[in-house]
């Protein structure tokens, strides 16, 4: 009788231990950035070849479209946050930067993610990242230093139907009168996402949403020299906590 409860009690440990080590499984996330106008793919053959609405009316193709996030985060159910202290810069001409693999393991379950577009003013420091000072990536000090956000060029049409260019350009808004900075960094965050093995999680941008909602875009008036407009810069940073980022497809 003996026998047969220590091996029953044996028995009931090893399996315990085995479901405890299939409940703390690890898994990997990679993120994909994708670029849509309006529910519309944007892909790297559509750079300068398609032509697009906003919502003012106005016609404009896309010559580059770069941009940047940082401060990727993963939260779980009870709270907890794994932080990847990191930043990514998208290009839509470059697909090898479309997507990133987050540096460590998380365990499977429920998970939101957070990450922020552009980069806050505790890390937006001139220089400081070699990487995207090759990139051409720096403000200059005369428009408030540090780095872009957002890269969007390309040429729209007026009202008489001539092509001029617009730089949709996103930094921190510069008060050159004031010499005052204001942070217009933005936190994104998605809903639930139920992660149970490897998975590549889909971030999807809205271009348009860029020119709509709060702030209709009228390129007429504001495309060029956006940078040295502060309160052009809040406009923008307005209409991208609107709803321009959002969780596409989960694979795993």
């Amino acid at each position: 009788m003996k026998y047969f409860l220590t091996f029953f009690l044996s028995a009931l440990l090893f399996s315990c231990s085995s479901d405890n080590d299939e409940s703390i499984k690890e898994v990997s996330v990679k993120l994909k950035f994708s670029q849509n106008w309006d529910g519309t793919l944007i892909e790297k053959s559509d750079l300068e070849n398609t032509e697009f609405t906003n919502k003012t009316g106005s016609k404009l193709s896309i010559s580059r479209l770069r941009y940047l996030i940082s401060r990727i985060s993963l939260v779980n159910g009870a709270g907890d946050t794994t932080k990847f202290d990191s930043y990514k810069l998208i290009d839509s001409s470059k697909p090898d930067s479309l997507t990133y693999a987050l540096s460590e393991k998380v365990s499977e379950g429920s998970y939101k993610l957070l990450f922020t577009f552009g980069l806050n003013d505790n890390d937006n420091k001139s220089g400081v990242y070699p990487d995207l000072n090759s990139a051409d990536w720096n403000v200059p000090d005369m428009m408030g230093g540090g780095y872009h956000y957002m890269q969007l060029d390309g040429k729209y049409k007026d009202t008489l139907g001539v092509e001029n260019p617009y730089n949709f350009h996103a930094i921190r808004a510069y008060d050159k009168e004031k010499d005052s900075i204001l942070d217009t960094s933005f936190g994104v965050e998605t809903g639930s996402i139920l992660l149970k093995n490897n998975a590549t999680i889909e971030i999807k941008m809205n271009v348009a949403g860029w020119f709509k909602s709060p702030n209709d875009w009228d390129l007429n008036e504001k495309s060029v020299d956006l940078m040295m407009d502060f309160e052009a810069q809040k406009e923008i940073s307005e209409n991208g906590k609107s709803g321009v980022f959002s969780l596409g497809a989960i694979s795993q």
